[in-house]
């Protein structure tokens, strides 16, 4: 079993191919049995229909009654929850998103709520599918894709994963070819600041000026008709509700075992706030100083891609597990790269790690309280500095050997 974990021969096409069916369809049972026993948009358990989703449509019903700083003030968005799904009961999502975001939710609360819930599912999983397909090259990788347990967690928690994923992948396959573009679509990821956090800086570290100025130019457009539709009141309000998103954070309202990070899964372990929070910078400054090397480094472009982004998961302390399908086009690059110049060991093994996940990080965190999250995210990162520093070294023997 060892020498095959090490070899990754475990891993055939025809397994691949029967295992992703197979979840694909547990994954559309759930979903029928959960909309055939829901009551009105209430599931069995008193949620609404998407959870999450329940704050991103309130938001947009607050906006499009003219009130759009009600998003943050809590107790106004729950009541406002409360009044979508017919229930006193409900549990309260919150709404942590810069004013931005309130576009989109405003575009869909024009819809009904089941109506808008499958609309921002399909579109932006579709959008994810393109991009995952374009970047592993080959016409089966959309089934690996499309059955990825992120997929299913994402969808079920009416999320926005799909749309960090096809934004930062998208912006990493444009990258060289099209910067303007790639900006642009980085630009629109101020949505969700934190899975930003070290792309400016390795941007910065390469040069890529360009790029940089198309991010900053996008956030400047979008935050322009964001302004005239909902005056300056909702920015004030959204910088008032960030000392309240900063305690969810650091006191894990949604439940330690939910939060992905190497802070979250120390905090469940009983580490002291300050002291799990230390951690997490260091890890967040080493990832960061890492990445700089590698991207200033020879390696092949989806080496530093994929470090990229399983680096930003890493250096955020608040990322869920529906977070985890930014990890798509982290697989997709590392594939890719694979196919085309031959697995390391432990590589597929490690790959067929971070697919499997996502269908395992929550249940394991709550009955263990140990998140397997940050293990296997280190361990991968780990192994593409590795592959990308041998097949630099053996890039410098060429020479010598050729002479």
């Amino acid at each position: 079993m060892l020498a095959a974990l090490r070899s990754g021969s475990f891993v055939t096409r025809e397994r691949m191919r029967v295992y992703s069916l197979l979840l694909l369809v547990a994954y559309v049972a759930t979903i029928v049995v959960l909309l055939a026993t829901a009551r009105g948009i209430v599931d069995t358990a008193g949620r609404p229909i998407g959870t999450d989703f329940a704050n991103v449509y309130a938001a947009g019903k607050l906006a499009l009654a003219g009130e759009p700083a009600q998003a943050y003030d809590w107790p106004a968005h729950h009541a406002m929850q409360k009044r979508i799904s017919g229930r006193d009961d409900i549990p309260y999502y919150g709404w942590h998103y810069p004013p931005a975001f309130l576009l989109v939710a405003a575009a869909l609360a024009a819809l009904p709520y089941l109506g808008a819930l499958f609309v921002y599912q399909a579109a932006t999983l579709a959008a994810y599918l393109v991009v995952v397909r374009r970047i592993a090259g080959r016409p089966e990788a959309w089934l690996l894709a499309l059955a990825f347990p992120a997929v299913f967690v994402n969808v079920t928690h009416g999320h926005n994963g799909f749309i960090t994923a096809a934004l930062l992948g998208g912006a990493l396959l444009l990258l060289d070819r099209r910067p303007l573009l790639a900006g642009a679509l980085l630009g629109c990821l101020a949505y969700k600041p934190q899975f930003g956090l070290l792309v400016p800086l390795v941007l910065a570290a390469t040069g890529r000026w360009r790029v940089i100025a198309a991010a900053a130019a996008t956030v400047l457009a979008i935050a322009t008709p964001t302004w005239a539709l909902f005056g300056a009141d909702v920015f004030v309000a959204f910088w008032h509700s960030l000392a309240m998103t900063q305690r969810v954070i650091l006191e894990g309202a949604p439940g330690f075992h939910k939060i992905q990070s190497i802070y979250a899964a120390l905090r469940q372990l009983g580490v002291p706030a300050a002291l799990a929070n230390a951690v997490q910078m260091t890890a967040t400054l080493a990832v960061a100083a890492a990445l700089v090397v590698l991207w200033r480094s020879t390696a092949a472009f989806e080496l530093k891609a994929a470090a990229l982004l399983i680096g930003g998961v890493l250096a955020t302390p608040y990322v869920l597990d529906y977070d985890l399908v930014v990890l798509g086009p982290a697989i997709a690059f590392l594939t890719a790269h694979g196919l085309r110049q031959g697995f390391a060991p432990w590589e597929v093994t490690s790959l067929v790690a971070l697919w499997v996940l996502p269908l395992i990080a929550r249940p394991i965190a709550e009955l263990t309280a140990v998140s397997p999250t940050p293990i296997a995210l280190l361990a991968a990162f780990a192994l593409v500095l590795q592959r990308a520093d041998t097949i630099r070294a053996a890039s410098e023997l060429l020479p010598q050997r050729a002479r």
